[in-house]
């Protein structure tokens, strides 16, 4: 069987969105994701809320994979999972993260380097309750990362919890909960014509934040 190769060179387009300027940025970066966040929630088709993050193993391979922001603040950007999965272990051996928020329709990235703590049970307690009944059965069901035999597996097991939960609330498992990731560093970039693209980064100091422009 022949290799696949192909050769991707031609395969490009111009970003013609508008240009992002030093003063278009508010000094708090927070602000500054909301305004983004806002304005691609009315143009992307869905998932504005998507976002990689990648973590780091022991033996320094890095691994990276697609979860949902469920929270935005000061205090920074929350995402949950299974507290035995591969990200959930590396951040506990290294709670240094990058998150990458990418929203093709408007050309725009924000990339976010910071530490990933967890979340107190309270916290995990009151996002849980809100998710739909057959999304807390699933955090019941699958032990995320590990190695399974067929997809059976997991509907017999959703089959087993739906039973086990049938009257009453489904409780917050134990293996289940948040991670906050509290940034030390934000950065925007804005798709320009001729790859010539706008980038900035905010970076935290002791009196709040410091803002640089970087080469594209």
């Amino acid at each position: 069987m022949a290799a696949v190769s192909t050769d991707l060179a031609d395969l490009r387009r111009e970003y013609r969105n508008r240009p992002l300027h030093r003063a278009d940025l508010d000094p708090d970066p927070f602000i500054q994701f909301d305004r983004w966040f806002q304005e691609a929630g009315k143009v992307e088709a869905m998932d504005t809320n998507a976002m990689s993050i990648a973590t780091v193993g022991p033996d320094g391979q890095p691994s990276l994979r697609t979860v949902l922001l469920k929270y935005y603040g000061e205090e920074g950007f929350v995402f949950y999972t299974n507290l035995g999965s591969r990200k959930a272990v590396e951040i506990d051996n290294n709670p240094q993260v990058a998150l990458l928020f990418y929203w093709h329709e408007v050309h725009r990235q924000v990339k976010i380097l910071g530490e990933a703590v967890r979340n107190t049970i309270a916290e995990d307690t009151r996002y849980f309750m809100r998710r739909p009944r057959d999304s807390q059965l699933g955090a019941w069901v699958s032990r995320q990362s590990s190695l399974i035999s067929a997809r059976s597996v997991l509907e017999s097991r959703f089959t087993e919890m739906r039973e086990r939960f049938a009257k009453g609330e489904v409780p917050l498992p134990s293996f289940w909960g948040g991670y906050r990731v509290v940034p030390d560093s934000i950065e925007f970039w804005q798709g320009r014509e001729n790859r010539l693209h706008d980038r900035f980064r905010y970076d935290r100091d002791d009196d709040g934040w410091t803002i640089c422009r970087l080469a594209p």
